[in-house]
């Protein structure tokens, strides 16, 4: 190896042109601004989470990634779910309809938005009593989606179902 100064991005010897720093800068700022957004988002996963059942633990539960088609009615849509698939004091998330439904009490059915308040994630699971997001921990009580714990500002909003029979429907 030389002691002769070495030709650096353009061509001349010993030093960097403007042009080569701006280029690394504003390529730091971009792969910046995507790793934050990606933190602060919502996974990138438009809320489809592999734990979409909860607690108190269940036997004949769906599991991570099983396909959860609600049955079809005879006139007024599909159903969300059937009143088994959420248990007494838990509840489910229905990820592509942006809802949680949860039983706090036998028979005692609620429905709240899915989408935390604070930025904007879908929840992610249901266990001991609470709703939780994943982002920054904020978890809401299944009984009124008041905020238990986390930086939520806000519950989360009430959504209208109706249970006809064993059947909860999306009003």
């Amino acid at each position: 190896m030389t002691d002769q100064a070495q030709p650096i991005a353009d061509g001349s010897a010993g030093h960097l042109s403007r042009r080569y720093v701006l280029r690394g800068v504003a390529a730091t700022g971009a792969v910046l601004a995507a790793s934050t957004l990606a933190a602060c988002g919502d996974s990138g996963n438009n809320g489809a989470s592999s734990s979409d059942t909860t607690s108190p633990p269940t036997t004949g539960g769906s599991t991570p990634g099983e396909s959860s088609s609600p049955p079809a009615t005879g006139g007024g849509g599909d159903a969300l779910a059937k009143t088994s698939d959420i248990p007494v004091g838990g509840g489910k998330i229905f990820p592509d309809k942006r809802v949680v439904v949860t039983q706090p009490g036998a028979g005692n059915f609620k429905c709240f938005s899915a989408v935390c308040t604070h930025q904007g994630c879908v929840v992610s699971s249901v266990e001991d009593g609470v709703i939780k997001c994943p982002c920054h921990g904020s978890q809401y009580a299944i009984a009124d989606a008041s905020v238990v714990a986390g930086p939520a500002p806000a519950p989360l909003p009430s959504e209208k179902i109706s249970v006809e029979g064993n059947k909860i429907f999306l009003a």
